[in-house]
């Protein structure tokens, strides 16, 4: 009783006293509403250093992927003279790609393809004592080109410019006027560039306001450094910066990947020449070596994920499987050898994380792949034959062991008439395996050598075998017993 008495005694006075005389209670403290933190914002910052070339388009590739998934923003950190335009381009097209938002921080000069550049992304940024501009198209050694063909690039580049540049103000017309010397750049009553030269602006020209409502000329703000500008734009403590590493690799990737079809051909021969000798060996293990180097190329360049790996690892042990413990039976190999091209052409593809596959599967992603892949192989059938045609002996080719194979077939298809008829005789015969045959090897019959290819499984050196057949180029064999 007196439990339940205290109780009620305690909710009693929890509740608001009301006054006698009725009047109003007066309110409590209000409740203490604590926000939640606001997210910031990751920003990737990707360098865009020096010279236009393969390796910066390596370098960004790369960034812009890894940033498509882990950031909210990329800054392109600015300072270039110009550069190729076909790789100008390419990082146009990759920087299209990006679901994220793009600013350019022109850290000096964004001059030419850098100008193409900066006008890709979604703001541009200055230092205070930065320039761009002067985006006319010159040859590769920076030489003034053909009239006509000037025009030509002068109204592709105009036009590109212009459906990169729809909704961002006056950014078409200016880099038109950096571009095409003929054109003047007139705002209003006032004529900015005249016709005769090419624009080229300070950070304080690109900043200036015109029209109106008044709009900046082309640039989003000035800033003496990164962290000022992501200041300005996010506010002090809103984000957080991850600034993109670049690697040795990636400079060594460029080179990788302009030999990839020689590196291609040469695993492929290699592979071959392992494939029809007995063992496995040092062509086998140079064959596998040459195709992970390709690649690894595409990998480091910015191409290739992760799943590509798995097909390629699956395949390369398919083959080291038959070659070492199942030999003879090719489908095994043979498969494993096309899910190493199959992982190979994917490699090279330059594909885009993310996105389904019906889109990025195109035949323009892997026009090139394929291309390389078609060169590979003509280079690793154009040396075979000439292997074959200026190494048909000597000790070279005996260290191949290939010659043998040579001399074997020579010794069916191209001796005379009588001679199919001597080798015919031989089936029924008994001989001896003088070299493993992992299936084709040598054996010795009647005192001669003679090329040989296992029937059933493989024959190690030493073992007895009999003679079941021959083809053109050698004897069909057995191990005895069987």
């Amino acid at each position: 009783m007196f439990k339940q008495t205290g109780v009620l005694l305690t909710l009693l006075l929890a509740l608001p006293v009301a006054s006698r005389a009725g009047e109003p209670v007066p309110p409590g403290p209000a409740p203490v509403i604590v926000a939640a933190p606001a997210k910031k914002t990751v920003v990737y910052v990707i360098p865009v250093q020096d010279e236009i070339n393969r390796p910066i388009l390596y370098i960004l590739r790369r960034g812009l992927k890894e940033a498509d998934q882990k950031a909210d923003a990329v800054v392109l950190d600015m300072n270039t003279p110009g550069g190729a335009l076909d790789v100008t381009f390419d990082i146009m097209e990759a920087l299209g790609k990006f679901h994220g938002e793009t600013l350019t921080y022109v850290n000096k000069e964004a001059m030419s393809a850098g100008a193409f550049i900066s006008a890709t992304t979604g703001e541009i940024w200055f230092t205070p004592d930065a320039v761009i501009g002067a985006a006319a198209p010159v040859s590769a050694e920076g030489k003034d080109i053909d009239t006509t063909m000037k025009q030509k690039i002068t109204s592709y580049l105009k036009a590109r410019v212009r459906a990169i540049s729809e909704g961002k103000g006056y950014r078409g017309e200016v880099i038109s006027a950096m571009i095409d010397s003929d054109y003047e750049l007139k705002i209003g009553d006032k004529i900015i560039k005249p016709k005769g030269e090419l624009l080229s602006l300070t950070a304080t020209e690109a900043n200036k306001t015109y029209g109106d409502p008044a709009r900046a000329l082309l640039g989003a703000g000035i800033a003496k450094n990164i962290d000022e500008l992501l200041t300005k734009k996010y506010g002090a403590g809103n984000y957080v910066i991850r600034q993109f590493q670049v690697t040795w690799s990636e400079q060594l990737a460029q080179y990788l990947n302009a030999i990839a079809p020689v590196l291609l051909g040469l695993g492929l021969l290699a592979l071959f020449i392992e494939f029809k000798t007995p063992g496995f060996g040092i062509f086998g293990i140079a064959g596998i070596v040459l195709l992970a180097v390709v690649f690894i190329g595409n990998y480091v360049a910015g191409f290739s994920g992760h799943e590509p790996l798995l097909i390629f690892a699956l395949g390369l042990v398919m083959v080291v499987v038959e070659l070492i413990f199942f030999p003879g039976v090719a489908v095994v190999a043979v498969a494993g050898l096309v899910l190493m091209l199959g992982s190979l052409v994917w490699a090279m593809a330059d594909l885009w994380p993310g996105v389904p596959l019906t889109t990025a599967w195109s035949a323009d992603a892997f026009a090139q792949p394929l291309q390389n892949l078609g060169l590979g192989l003509l280079i690793a059938v154009a040396m075979g034959l000439a292997l074959a045609r200026f190494l048909p002996k000597g000790w070279v080719w005996d260290k191949l062991i290939l010659g043998s194979t040579i001399g074997g077939a020579a010794q069916i298809a191209g001796a005379g008439p009588g001679a199919g008829d001597v080798i015919a005789t031989l089936v029924g015969q008994r001989g001896v395996a003088v070299t493993m045959l992992r299936p084709s090897g040598q054996v010795e019959v009647g005192g001669r050598r003679y090329e040989a290819k296992s029937e059933i499984g493989g024959i190690d050196t030493g073992e007895e075998v009999i003679v079941r057949g021959r083809t053109d180029f050698g004897l069909v064999v057995e191990r005895t017993g069987l």
